[in-house]
């Protein structure tokens, strides 16, 4: 069912955008939908840096339309952009062969081999397309190369043509500035917005050139190559008549610009035309866009010549990964949203983002510390439902768990994501014995179905199977380890035995729980349900050894999943002829 309720009160960065962004519509564009819009260039992987580029005006528009005022979010897909690398370790792409097709349109590349997909950008944005329906992320996409080829920006090149004096002398106030003071391992500004450009969807452009004909804020693609390795070499204002030369393949030709289809504006007069022609009040863009000089700085005088105003527009920060400091869509191996939505539900990874301010970095958690995040994001479920979690974080979660037009689907039982993976773990693929395992975990309540813990249980899985490594995968012995518990003194055979009492009468997690914890307890003269307050430091230190020793009598190590887990895992049975019983 739809959410229209309104806002009462600014609890969050979100909210207070929108108040923003609501009241600058009003005075631009009064009684028309509120426009915001992110940029994607589809040159390799579409990363989960690029994603803020989506989710921040998404996480916007949502709170709007949640007011009942409508709004589009445009996503400009950059395929007209400049293929400018290849990027590393794409399946099907022989770099050496696919390096010839650098300089053309991306959509005139071919797509990887094996791809169903007629070209390079179609390939990429496909999979990025997909995982934002599993987002709920509602957006109009545009294609630069319709709108390009089909002479939809015409009259807007011809306008900046005209005004390229106009153009060149506001980039020439940067050019002309002393570049700051370099810190050590710092690239130039304009090689870091390059590499920015590329990341958050802005294409890797220059400022345009000075030729023959002047300065020239507009490209042609080589009419025999496809290439923009093209010089103009002059230009009539009067006839528009146009003549390039291209430095590749050395093909020349003239056209008249004003019935020309095979060409773009440079990226810094591309973004602020299209600000202008879209009137997009709301618009993000990364930390190098927002440099001295960069295309954020200059588009917003730029944006006037068109008639335009520059959006509201945040600086967003990195995100990165367990690991890494920053992904750049050019270096091999970078994951993707499909990836993250391989081993999360939609909801924890739209909370990543709607938690933290676009100027927060964050990483998203590909290792352990996935498990601590879900551990995170129950808590805060356990505390939106009972009233006693704070107002922001109420927010953040409302935003995670559904959009304006209702809810994402979720686990109907979501159970703790360590317990899911631990359980996956060790019965390895093996269902029917996953779900014995689920349905011990609360014997007043045993789940029937593996469904009723899916997706959740299915992410949990795809984690173990891809993010794991083997060495850390965990492997019940087949028999007991004679040896070790011949070797035993009287104080660890009696914590063996201790346990094995306790089993039948104890068999469910919160049960086994209790059980492991307590026998050290119990050992030392204290009651199984004392608090760590009533206990001396060395119960830990008892508790531990404990744990290891049950370890290694279960899989040959001295750690693995929670022991609750593991001891439902194995089975009654097999755990008293492990233990010795």
């Amino acid at each position: 069912m739809p959410i229209v309720a309104q806002s009462t009160e600014t609890t969050d960065w979100v909210s207070r955008f929108a108040d923003e962004v609501i009241e600058e519509s009003e005075r631009r564009a009064p009684g028309k939908p509120v426009v915001v819009a992110s940029g994607l260039s589809p040159s390799g992987p579409i990363h989960l840096g690029n994603l803020r580029e989506v989710m921040t005006p998404h996480l916007v528009a949502d709170e709007i339309r949640r007011r009942g005022h409508r709004v589009r979010h445009l996503i400009s897909w950059d395929d007209y952009d400049r293929y400018r690398k290849v990027p590393e370790g794409i399946a099907g792409v022989d770099k050496k062969a696919w390096e010839e097709h650098i300089g053309k349109p991306l959509t005139s590349v071919p797509a990887p081999k094996g791809s169903s997909y007629p070209n390079w950008a179609e390939h990429f944005k496909a999979a990025m397309i997909e995982s934002l329906a599993e987002l709920g992320v509602e957006f109009d996409g545009i294609s630069q190369t319709e709108q390009y080829t089909t002479g939809v920006y015409r009259e807007q090149i011809l306008h900046a043509v005209r005004h390229r004096g106009d153009i060149d002398a506001i980039l020439d106030q940067y050019r002309t500035k002393k570049a700051p003071a370099k810190k050590q391992g710092q690239k130039p500004v304009d090689e870091a917005e390059l590499e920015a450009a590329e990341g958050s969807g802005a294409a890797a452009e220059d400022d345009g050139s000075s030729t023959a004909a002047g300065y020239f804020p507009y490209k042609p693609y080589c009419g025999n190559c496809e290439k923009d390795l093209t010089t103009v070499t002059s230009y009539d204002d009067d006839s528009t008549e146009l003549t390039y030369a291209c430095t590749a393949c050395g093909f020349s030709e003239t056209v008249r610009l004003n019935e020309f289809n095979r060409g773009k504006l440079v990226w810094k007069v591309d973004w602020p035309m299209r600000w202008a022609y879209e009137g997009v009040v709301f618009e993000p863009s990364g930390v190098d866009h927002s440099s001295p000089g960069s295309s954020f700085q200059v588009g917003g005088q730029i944006v006037g010549i068109f008639g335009g105003k520059q959006p509201i527009g945040p600086m967003y920060a990195f995100v990165g990964i367990s690991g890494m400091a920053k992904m750049s869509s050019s270096k091999g191996g970078v994951p993707t949203p499909a990836d993250a939505l391989q081993i999360m539900e939609p909801q924890l990874l739209r909370w990543l983002y709607a938690r933290r301010r676009p100027n927060q970095s964050f990483k998203v958690a590909f290792d352990q510390e996935i498990q601590r995040l879900y551990d995170e994001w129950d808590r805060l479920d356990a505390k939106v439902a009972d009233g006693s979690a704070l107002p922001a974080d109420v927010a953040a979660h409302a935003r995670a768990v559904g959009t304006a037009a209702g809810d994402l689907p979720r686990t109907p039982r979501p159970m703790p994501y360590r317990t899911l993976a631990s359980v996956a773990d060790i019965t390895a693929g093996h269902e029917d014995q996953a779900l014995r395992i689920l349905s011990e975990l609360d014997p007043e309540q045993p789940l029937t179905s593996l469904d009723e813990a899916r997706p959740r249980y299915d992410k949990a899985e795809a984690w173990i199977n891809t993010h794991v490594p083997a060495d850390q995968r965990t492997i019940v012995r087949d028999e007991p380890d004679a040896e070790l518990l011949k070797s035993l003194d009287e104080a660890s055979q009696q914590s063996l035995r201790l346990l094995l009492d306790g089993l039948a009468e104890h068999w469910s997690l919160d049960g086994l729980t209790h059980l492991v914890y307590g026998v050290p307890k119990v050992q030392a003269g204290f009651s199984a349900d004392a608090t760590p307050k009533e206990l001396p430091p060395e119960i830990k230190t008892a508790q531990r050894s404990f744990f290891a020793l049950l370890y290694h009598l279960l899989v040959g190590r001295d750690t693995g999943p929670r022991l609750p887990t593991l001891l439902l895992a194995v089975g009654q049975d097999r755990v008293r002829a492990l233990l010795g019983q």
